[in-house]
């Protein structure tokens, strides 16, 4: 079960990415999403000793990589439109320049 290569493998490639093409913060917010998710899928497999296994089913195994993944590109367009509502949070979370009153 290698479901958690999809968000592994979209987090390199965002990292590298925000890296040469010196995108701001919300890029940087991106790559830890990704980061995470992948993570936590290599903390639950290894948690049940499956860390290198492959399933049966190996279609199943990527589309629950790319769902993780979408949820973690849903959460970051959350966070995005959080910021671009309250400037003031936007801000401190670093997305945002300061702008003046």
């Amino acid at each position: 079960m290698v479901c958690y290569m999809i968000p592994l493998g979209a987090a390199m490639i965002s990292s590298i990415l925000w890296r040469y093409k010196k995108s701001g913060p919300a890029a940087f917010w991106l790559v830890l999403l990704l980061c995470g998710s992948a993570l936590f899928g290599m903390v639950d497999h290894l948690w049940n000793g499956e860390l290198f296994l492959i399933g049966q089913n190996i279609a199943s195994d990527l589309l629950l990589g790319c769902t993780i993944t979408s949820t973690a590109f849903c959460g970051w367009g959350v966070i995005l439109g959080i910021a671009k509502i309250n400037p003031d949070l936007g801000y401190r979370m670093g997305l945002l320049k300061q702008y003046k009153k």
